[in-house]
C-alpha cells in the first residue's frame, strides 16, 4: 500500500472546493498550470537561498506545506476534469508534463544542501531523473493497451512525503545528516523499482485486456 491509496478519501474532502472553483469559472488546466508554476518558483528560490543565504534552512518549511497543497491542487484539477466535463487532450498532456517539471523543481533544492552540495549532488539529480521516468512509465500504459499505472513503492505521493520530511530536517538542522548520503541512493533504488513495476504491470494489464 502506498500513500496514493488514500487519494479517494482526500478527494472527498476537497470536492466542495472543486465545486466552488467550478462556479467561479476556474478550469482544470488553470489549476494544473498554477500548481506547476508555484512548484518551479519555490524550487528555484530554495536552491539559490540554500546556496547563497546563511541560515536559509527555515525557508525549507515551505516544502512540506506546499507538498500538501500541491496534492490538493492535483486532486482538484482531476475532479474538475472528470466531474465537471473539463477533460481535454491538452489537459492530459499538461497533467503529465507539469508533474514531471514540478517534481524536478522541488527535488532541485536538496542539491544545494550539505552533504549534497558537492559531488554527492549526482544522487539528487539521479532521483529527479528516475522520478520523471517513473511518471512516464505510468503514463505509457494506455499506449500499449493498458491503463495509467500508479503502483510502485515510490510514487508521486510517496516522494512528496519523503521530500517533505527531509525539508523539515533541513529547516531545523540547516543540513541533512551524513546518513542521508545512503538515503538518496535508496530512494533511487525504490524509484527504479517503481519504474520496473509500472512497466511490468502495464504489460500484464495490456495482455489481460
Amino acid at each position: 500500500m502506498t500513500i496514493y491509496a488514500l487519494k479517494p478519501k482526500f478527494q472527498a474532502l476537497l470536492r466542495p472546493v472543486a465545486r466552488g472553483l467550478y462556479r467561479l469559472g476556474v478550469t482544470a488546466n488553470q489549476v494544473t498550470l498554477a500548481a506547476c508554476a508555484v512548484s518551479v518558483a519555490l524550487g528555484v528560490f530554495l536552491f539559490f537561498a540554500a546556496s547563497r543565504i546563511s541560515g536559509a534552512g527555515l525557508w525549507f518549511l515551505l516544502i512540506p506545506l506546499w507538498m500538501f497543497l500541491r496534492m490538493a491542487f492535483n486532486a482538484i484539477d482531476g475532479m474538475l476534469a472528470r466531474e465537471f466535463g473539463q477533460q481535454s487532450k491538452l489537459g492530459a498532456y499538461l497533467n503529465e508534463l507539469t508533474d514531471v517539471i514540478a517534481d524536478a523543481a522541488l527535488i532541485l533544492p536538496f542539491a544545494a544542501v550539505a552533504p549534497f552540495d558537492g559531488v554527492a549532488a549526482v544522487w539528487v539529480a539521479a532521483f529527479a531523473l528516475l522520478a520523471a521516468l517513473s511518471e512516464f512509465a505510468g503514463a505509457l500504459g494506455p499506449t500499449v493497451g493498458g491503463t495509467r499505472r500508479y503502483d510502485g513503492p515510490m510514487g508521486k505521493s510517496d516522494r512528496a512525503f519523503v521530500l517533505g520530511a527531509l525539508a523539515l530536517w533541513v529547516a531545523f538542522a540547516e543540513r541533512l545528516p551524513t546518513w542521508a548520503l545512503w538515503l538518496f541512493p535508496a530512494l533511487c533504488a525504490l524509484t527504479a523499482w517503481t519504474v520496473v513495476r509500472r512497466v511490468r504491470n502495464g504489460l500484464r494489464d495490456a495482455a489481460a485486456q
